[in-house]
């Protein structure tokens, strides 16, 4: 069986999405917004392009004009015929990565921003749960049941021209076809 990560785990490994979301709060962001435009920066960092480790750093005004511009490129997406306004705060925050308006065009059916806030986004913007992974962050005084339990993730399907697969096999030891197909159904 695979490693089961807790909602604690998960919540650890989003830190920087909720500290992120934060601080558009913390600025008199609209939630809505906030988790649109976090949900956003956290499908361009698993695509490695980093952008929301840098969200602490700005000024209040740079923080709502991200917010204003990735709430702008989702609106633009929707639409059959994408054309995504200009990000210049976007693009500064993404220095590592290639990312102008028409990387999100290019990409249009591959943002899944929905499947974000509707599967760990649920976690990450619950303020209930960071409270209690605030409160009992060391695990010392106490483990609240709900940050203990297994985290079951919804499982998105990937567009089929979107998937790929690599396999190798051993020369070593014989593998039964039956074995190969078993593996993927599971």
């Amino acid at each position: 069986m695979a490693n089961q990560f807790t909602i604690r785990d998960v919540l650890y490994m989003y830190i920087n999405a909720r500290i992120a979301y934060d601080r558009f709060i913390g600025i008199g962001g609209n939630p809505e917004q906030a988790r649109n435009a976090v949900a956003l920066l956290m499908w361009l960092d698993q695509c490695n392009i980093s952008a929301i480790q840098h969200l602490p750093q700005l000024s209040p005004m740079a923080i709502d004009m991200v917010a204003a511009e990735a709430n702008s490129v989702l609106n633009c997406l929707r639409a059959s015929v994408p054309v995504v306004p200009a990000i210049p705060v976007i693009s500064v925050l993404c220095q590592d990565g290639d990312v102008d308006p028409r990387f999100f065009a290019f990409h249009q059916d591959l943002v899944v921003v929905p499947d974000i806030l509707d599967g760990v986004g649920l976690l990450i913007f619950d303020n209930h749960l960071n409270k209690l992974l605030r409160r009992y962050q060391t695990g010392l005084v106490g483990n609240p049941p709900e940050l203990m339990a297994v985290y079951n993730c919804l499982h998105m399907v990937v567009p089929e021209d979107c998937r790929s697969m690599f396999i190798t096999f051993s020369k070593g030891v014989p593998i039964d076809h039956e074995e190969i197909f078993d593996y993927f159904r599971l």
